[in-house]
């Protein structure tokens, strides 16, 4: 049996942006980086990031298999919801979780985790 090969992008000490096994795309935990400070501005943005990984990846959005959404402050799930919703390719929302949690930064609102296909666009 042949080793299979994991790609690793972006790799610090502490953690790599992405990694690639055997077609599958998992993504590290996406979090805000453009300094806005409300839900709407920081799930659009890390969104944005969640995308361009992918990107970098060969998948995108619509090949996404699960998402693992976090929140600092859970009351604010519709405003994130409706960002989420709009992003979202019709017919392929993936399987998906939201909880409340203490963030690694306290500026931080959100942090997004996803595990996507690698291919073509839907």
């Amino acid at each position: 049996m042949s080793d299979m090969v994991i790609q690793r992008v972006g790799v610090s000490n502490r953690y790599s942006e992405l990694a690639v096994f055997n077609g599958v795309v998992y993504l590290g935990g996406m979090v805000p980086e453009r300094g806005d400070t409300d839900i709407r501005g920081q799930t659009e943005d890390v969104l944005q990031q969640v995308q361009h990984w992918l990107l970098q990846a060969g998948s995108d959005k619509s090949r996404i298999l699960q998402a693992q959404i976090f929140l600092s402050d859970i009351t604010e799930i519709g405003i994130m919801n409706e960002v989420w919703d709009a992003w979202v390719v019709p017919g392929t929302a993936p399987p998906r979780a939201t909880v409340q949690a203490a963030l690694a930064n306290p500026a931080y609102r959100i942090e997004i985790v996803v595990t996507a296909a690698q291919g073509p666009a839907a």
